[in-house]
């Protein structure tokens, strides 16, 4: 079913943004293997959660929602009904739940078959699977050939994890590319590791899992871009915590708040982590009209949270580079719509991982603009050149079934007017509300 775009201009509101989903699958996963009950405040619901707290029930975790809390009942390790088969677990369309959870399952006693549905089964597992098995777990995936010219056959869903024959040990490992999914599925494997477990980081990615351990007495330690991580004879509950709004949902307001014309847009308690909002550095360096306000971290799991106040502006050009993008992955396709919005060309490289999320997002990228009439060029395997300044046309967007190009094309959208999208459900992925919300901009 398509969506008509609405056209904005002259817009004054404050919005409030859905809880963090990073956030979300983290504290449920570790309220579930802490001791004690905790209180999850304000949890996301959307289906990427939905499908973690589907799989943690099936693991013989009681998990209990009050509106938009919920209470988990610790268990210290899982204890799902015993079976003479694998327990099958599905991740749906969520990578956070399969590969994050996939580190913390290769320590159980218990096999699993884990699925997939749709893209998430063409998504690469090697990246967990290789550090995992050093560790000693026994886990294995599926060939799969993509379709893509010249790439290499990828390790992908389901997967099949097994009881570790030797159990788990530490490791010193160097992650070949900056994850907070594969080093989470490293950190929670190390948690029942026999020794300490050193990981090193090309580039800082998001550290929400290193954040929350300390909050449930985990010792964790932190140096620039390597982590340790001792194991931990039990995870203590902190009782409560609670979940700030989340930046990669804020990240399409921040943008629409900028290239709308006489506009201003509020967005309260936001997740501010400085490994998570690289997208508000590199337009703060395009000339964004940018205040934050920040607020207490201390309920929140150590995340640094604030309002971010965006007024309109006059953006120009920038040059975004691989040190940049772990901190705005999954912000790349709303830069580009402050690209195309901006004076100037503006060049993004080192977007391999894009290839391989919900779409081809760096090809998806290059659609969505090219109908508005955006010049754009590819840069070398893995960049992006996007010219600006160019007058939009009014154009039919595809979503591609990826919630945020989606968004993104909606965000370009109300900048020209006349515009529509094929296809809007795939937002529930993360943003349920986003629709609702833009519809309610005056």
């Amino acid at each position: 079913m398509s969506y008509s775009i609405k056209y904005l201009e002259n817009i004054s509101a404050t919005v409030n943004i859905p809880p963090d989903k990073s956030i979300s699958h983290r504290a449920l996963i570790l309220a579930s293997i802490a001791e004690g009950k905790t209180l999850i405040k304000n949890l996301l619901d959307c289906d990427d959660t939905r499908a973690t707290l589907d799989c943690l029930r099936r693991l013989g975790v009681k998990i209990t929602k009050k509106g938009k809390d919920a209470l988990v009942q610790g268990c210290g390790k899982f204890f799902p009904k015993p079976k003479n088969e694998p327990l099958k677990l599905k991740a749906n369309e969520s990578g956070t739940t399969m590969r994050v959870l996939s580190g913390l399952l290769s320590t159980q006693k218990f096999s699993v078959e884990f699925e997939g549905k749709a893209r998430l089964n063409q998504r690469p597992m090697a990246r967990i699977i290789e550090p995992l098995r050093k560790m000693g777990a026994n886990i294995e995936g599926r060939f799969y050939q993509p379709t893509r010219l010249g790439a290499e056959p990828e390790i992908c869903p389901p997967l099949l994890i097994a009881p570790a024959d030797q159990g788990i040990k530490g490791i010193d490992y160097g992650l070949p590319v900056s994850s907070a999914q594969v080093k989470s599925a490293i950190i929670l494997a190390a948690l029942y590791a026999e020794e300490k477990t050193i990981i090193r980081e090309p580039h800082l990615s998001r550290d929400h899992t290193e954040r929350m351990l300390k909050s449930f007495k985990v010792k964790i330690e932190v140096k620039e871009k390597e982590i340790v991580c001792y194991p931990a004879k039990k995870l203590e509950s902190p009782g409560s915590l609670e979940v700030p709004a989340d930046f990669s949902s804020a990240a399409f307001f921040i943008v629409l708040g900028l290239i709308l014309k006489n506009s201003q847009i509020t967005i309260k308690n936001v997740n501010l982590n400085p490994t998570r909002c690289g997208l508000l550095k590199v337009l703060k360096r395009m000339g964004a009209n940018i205040q934050e306000e920040r607020l207490s971290a201390e309920a929140y799991g150590n995340e640094l949270c604030g309002d971010l106040k965006v007024k309109s502006s006059a953006l120009t050009a920038a040059t975004v580079g691989p040190q940049d993008i772990p901190s705005m992955i999954d912000e790349i396709p709303i830069l580009s719509v402050a690209a195309a919005l901006a004076k100037g060309n503006t060049l993004i490289s080192g977007l391999d991982e894009l290839r391989v999320k919900e779409a081809d997002r760096l090809e998806s990228i290059h659609s969505m603009l090219r109908r508005t009439g955006v010049v754009t060029r590819p840069v070398g395997a893995s960049g992006i050149e996007i010219r600006g300044g160019t007058t939009l046309q009014k154009a039919e967007f595809d979503s591609f079934n990826d919630h945020r190009m989606a968004m993104s094309a909606i965000i370009l959208g109300s900048t020209v007017g006349g515009c529509r999208i094929n296809e809007t459900k795939c937002i529930d992925k993360s943003f349920p509300e986003f629709i609702s919300l833009i519809n309610r901009l005056p």
